[in-house]
């Protein structure tokens, strides 16, 4: 039972990770919600390009986080993605068009034109960051949704979890879960603004992207400061060792005081961030700052997954019934699954070590105009 107890723990960690990544790769769609800032269209192709290098390792790491979450919490995925399926749909249809966009917008043959490409990498830069945060922040504040677990050995039973008619659509009418969202969006957009003027060496382009970067940024801070209020104040559900579920008040704030090492990872994930953007935007000559506020992105996005799952904490309240509410012990698949999945999971390491290889590989030479208008790819 002890190691069945660590597997658990150890998957919570793995997708905490995978989520903290998929978190800091959604500059590509904060950068993609900026294009028609640019109407200089050889300016416009250039952020493309840029931005073109990255879009899959976004796209990889979505569905890589959608599959673990499968085998690992196979309960979360049948409940959330069987039950509020319309928030799901429009959420995987705007990474859809991204693909098609990316694809089809400069071939030979373009019948509909660049803008009509352009406006769904819009869409997708929009929704994709808005709605991934609507859905995290419905983890916090909960969903409304009953588990009857007895369903799975009963043949006549369709579902095992029962949502309201909507299906997941009134999380978007949530103003919590739509502040959590805003918050993803304006992060995505000042971490695409810090891509761009790392990625791409061209003085118009970083000048504009450092105008954009003190209204995204302030933004994102005072967002992010009203999330994390409305986080710490909130009521969470504790399951203890029998099964027993009850509202607690500030829970989240409880798991951050009494796991104080994640408290500390929080703090230093805040300080990188304001770091990153502080130092850019007071040193013209500074384009590095991607780098401190994305290591700080993954490290508050970490913390936010360790107080959600950890420490007793139901990582999916329910708001109709706290017994039906998930945790990391009674959602999980079972210790064969989660021991086959970590030996696999050893090669995580060197995936990582792939994508850090590829991207300096892509970034050798940073984009120029010369680039832009000399070539037809």
């Amino acid at each position: 039972m002890e190691t069945y107890y660590i597997l658990q723990n150890y998957w919570w960690f793995i997708m905490s990770v995978l989520g903290a990544l998929l978190v800091f790769m959604l500059f590509v769609q904060g950068g993609q919600s900026m294009l028609f800032y640019h109407r200089d269209p050889t300016e416009r192709t250039l952020l493309i390009n840029s931005l073109g290098r990255k879009w899959e390792l976004t796209f990889t790491t979505l569905v890589t986080f959608g599959g673990a979450f499968f085998a690992s919490f196979p309960l979360f995925y049948s409940t959330s993605f069987g039950g509020a399926y319309w928030l799901w749909m429009l959420i995987l249809f705007s990474f859809v068009i991204q693909a098609i966009s990316y694809e089809y917008r400069a071939k030979q043959g373009n019948v509909y034109g660049r803008n009509f490409y352009d406006t769904l990498l819009l869409i997708n830069g929009i929704c994709g960051p808005v709605l991934l945060g609507i859905a995290v922040g419905g983890m916090f504040f909960g969903a409304e949704f009953t588990v009857t677990k007895s369903n799975i050995l009963n043949t006549q039973a369709t579902t095992i979890s029962t949502w309201g008619p909507l299906h997941g659509l009134e999380a978007i009418a949530n103003w919590r879960n739509l502040i959590f969202g805003m918050m993803v969006y304006f992060l995505a957009k000042s971490l695409a603004s810090l891509y761009f003027i790392n990625n791409i060496d061209d003085e118009d382009v970083r000048a504009r992207q450092r105008k954009f970067l003190i209204v995204h940024g302030l933004l994102f801070v005072v967002i992010f400061l009203v999330t994390m209020a409305l986080i710490l104040t909130a009521d969470g559900v504790t399951v203890d060792a029998d099964g027993n579920a009850q509202w607690i008040s500030h829970k989240y704030l409880h798991n951050y005081l009494e796991m104080w090492w994640v408290l500390i990872a929080l703090l230093v994930g805040v300080v990188l961030v304001l770091l990153g953007i502080g130092k850019t935007l007071m040193n013209k000559n500074y384009i590095r700052g991607i780098w401190p506020a994305g290591a700080g992105t993954v490290l508050v996005v970490l913390t936010l997954f360790w107080v959600l799952g950890y420490n007793g904490t139901a990582y999916y309240p329910s708001l109709l019934d706290s017994q039906s509410s998930l945790t990391i012990r009674n959602s999980c698949s079972s210790e064969f699954t989660l021991t086959v999945m970590s030996v696999v999971s050893i090669l995580v390491p060197f995936v990582v070590a792939y994508i850090a290889y590829c991207w300096q590989a892509m970034d050798h030479d940073k984009l120029t105009r010369n680039e832009v208008t000399s070539s037809d790819h």
